[in-house]
């Protein structure tokens, strides 16, 4: 099966040269890769057009001006003939393989729709806690949940077709919308990991203080959507999507209409109860 893979990048060079390395670090693995550059200021262009040389490498785009990810992937993906469509970010480290096995579980499972890489850490992974989401597909295994990340992912260009365009600034509603549908969305099982260079736990993480985590605002989809104002905020709304994944139902009803405002309400309090737990974990890490 064909895929074809966009990479995207604004600005912090520094995850984009590790994740850019991650993806073309099995030559074994076969795709077509575009890369588009959001207007980054900071040299990613001079990297991008000097220093990356890949066979596989189709196409690299230097936008004049940030139009986002979704106006990115929606250009390139809408010009795709490859059976199937995959998107990168340039914060994410993935493991060697990863394509192969994706690919091969959608063209086993006719109505798989986004399988991802798990982003989070192993050790976030509680297989007690989600092997109620956990289901097989002839020989493969979908840890099943509405929406997954927006990197390390693939879904069929036919999928892409008969959905349309994807809306908005994020790709969670996009998953949703494919889910209500019909489709089986989820992280392939057994986990195959990405290490989230932005994410808290990570030690590649740039964001470590106020200053940084102020300039962080421009590229980072959770403080521009407004999910969280600080670090211990950022922590508190990691912890959130972890129990979402492990402990809420993969059917998309579940998070529409009144169960939706149940579900919020449950959220708040176990929220409430947790907090105090957080703010002792961001005080040990700052230790």
């Amino acid at each position: 099966m064909k895929i074809d893979l966009i990479f995207i990048t604004y600005n912090r060079l520094e995850y984009t040269k590790l994740a850019l390395a991650s993806v073309l670090a099995d030559p074994e693995e076969e795709f077509s890769l575009t890369i588009w550059d959001n207007a980054s200021t900071d040299g990613t262009v001079k990297h991008l057009e000097n220093e990356v040389s890949d066979p596989r490498i189709s196409d690299i785009i230097l936008s004049k001006e940030n139009v986002g990810q979704t106006a990115a992937i929606n250009r390139i993906w809408s010009k795709s003939k490859a059976d199937l469509l995959g998107k990168l970010d340039n914060d994410c480290l993935l493991t060697p393989g990863w394509t192969g096995k994706l690919a091969q579980a959608h063209n086993d499972i006719d109505n798989l729709g986004v399988v991802a890489c798990w982003h989070f850490s192993p050790e976030d992974f509680d297989y007690e806690r989600a092997k109620h989401k956990i289901q097989s597909f002839g020989k493969h295994q979908i840890f099943r949940h509405p929406w997954t990340c927006g990197t390390g992912l693939l879904i069929k260009r036919e999928t892409f077709r008969k959905i349309g365009p994807i809306r908005g600034k994020t790709m969670n509603q996009y998953w949703q919308k494919m889910a209500a549908a019909g489709y089986i969305n989820g992280f392939y099982y057994p986990l195959i990991c990405q290490e989230h260079m932005d994410d808290p736990k990570s030690h590649y993480c740039l964001i470590k203080d106020k200053e940084s985590f102020e300039t962080a605002a421009a590229v980072t989809v959770g403080l521009q959507a407004g999910r969280y104002k600080d670090l211990r905020g950022r922590l508190q709304w990691r912890q959130e999507i972890i129990r979402n994944l492990m402990d809420d139902p993969y059917d998309p009803r579940y998070y529409v209409g009144w169960r939706r405002k149940f579900r919020s309400i449950k959220n708040r309090i176990h929220d409430f109860i947790t907090s105090q737990s957080t703010t002792k974990e961001l005080d040990s890490t700052n230790d």
